[in-house]
């Protein structure tokens, strides 16, 4: 008997049954520069850059399944923790793509709380808690779009096979007894089954408070492309057991391809909170993105008025950002 011969056919078998195991590790990241600013003197250096590297690495096993994780490293976390997002997927081949978020995951309805078209940039993104203002100092009351409960080790259920042209997307955030004192959980559907058109509906909660102010949180929208030209529209709702949070959202775009490499945008939003502001608060939005090769140049003015439902002059913003980067 060949032992010899016996042990590296063994060893050939071994590596033939788990080579499906193989994975492979990857790195990415981008350069670039940022410069952004307001109407307001004396807001600091306006000059930024990005210090992210995402590190993604994936496998397939024998069932088909593939299974990959992503760990982004950024200096700009905080606590001591030099990973900031932390994402484990399984694709179940066929039946959906399942998400734990360590950190960084986005519930189903947050990932669609203001999808109407922008060359660069949500209405009320460009001006953030940054910007000076009576407001910004806390940041409490300035408004954004109408999202749901997100919180770290969350789960997310993503599926396009179901139902041809329709998208289902489900999210799970347990208690934490802290920023979620119950449980919350969301869902979405989107339809894009007709030529140009795009239709979408979410609802989720936000349990926050173990009762006493829980909220539940709708939006729904529609886009429509035909040729160069995208357009959109988007409302949402927030309803709580408090009468003095009821909250709504609008917002509407339009997006023009000039060309393969350049497009242009006008996006605007407002505001509403009834029960405690008299005043909307009102977002515009005028942008354009570049693009050649790997290098993209975005531009943005953005006009914020009544922040927070405020009436002051100095809650009347104005303010621009200018982004080049280079992806790698």
């Amino acid at each position: 008997m060949n032992i010899k011969k016996i042990g590296l056919t063994a060893l050939a078998g071994s590596l033939v049954a788990t080579s499906a195991y193989a994975g492979s590790l990857s790195a990415s990241g981008s350069a670039g520069i940022t410069m952004s600013g307001n109407d307001t003197p004396n807001v600091g250096n306006n000059f930024s850059m990005g210090d992210g590297v995402t590190f993604t690495g994936s496998g397939e096993m024998d069932n088909g399944m593939t299974v990959s994780v992503t760990y982004e490293l950024d200096d700009a976390n905080t606590a001591g923790n030099v990973f900031d997002d932390r994402l484990l997927k399984i694709d179940t081949n066929g039946f959906g793509v399942i998400t734990f978020g360590g950190h960084g995951a986005s519930n189903a309805m947050g990932a669609v709380d203001d999808v109407t078209p922008t060359a660069y940039g949500e209405s009320w993104d460009i001006l953030g808690t940054a910007n000076a203002g009576s407001n910004a100092t806390t940041g409490t009351n300035i408004f954004n779009a109408i999202g749901s409960a997100s919180s770290n080790n969350m789960f997310h259920y993503s599926s396009a096979d179901l139902i041809d042209g329709f998208s289902v997307k489900a999210s799970y955030v347990p208690a934490d007894g802290t920023t979620q004192v119950e449980s919350s959980t969301d869902f979405a559907i989107e339809y894009s089954g007709m030529e140009g058109l795009t239709v979408g509906y979410a609802a989720g909660e936000y349990n926050s408070e173990g009762g006493t102010s829980n909220s539940d949180r709708t939006t729904m929208y529609i886009k429509y492309a035909y040729g160069p030209v995208t357009v959109g529209y988007q409302e949402s709702e927030m309803d709580t057991n408090k009468a003095t949070t009821d909250d709504e959202f609008e917002a509407m775009g339009i997006t023009y391809q000039v060309n393969d490499d350049l497009t242009i945008g006008y996006n605007e939003s407002t505001y509403k909170d009834a029960a405690t502001t008299t005043v909307d608060q009102e977002n515009s939005n005028i942008s354009a993105t570049y693009t050649m090769g790997s290098m993209t140049l975005s531009v943005a003015m953005a006009e914020e008025k009544n922040r927070g439902g405020s009436t002051q002059l100095a809650d009347d913003v104005k303010g621009y950002a200018i982004d080049l980067a280079f992806a790698f």
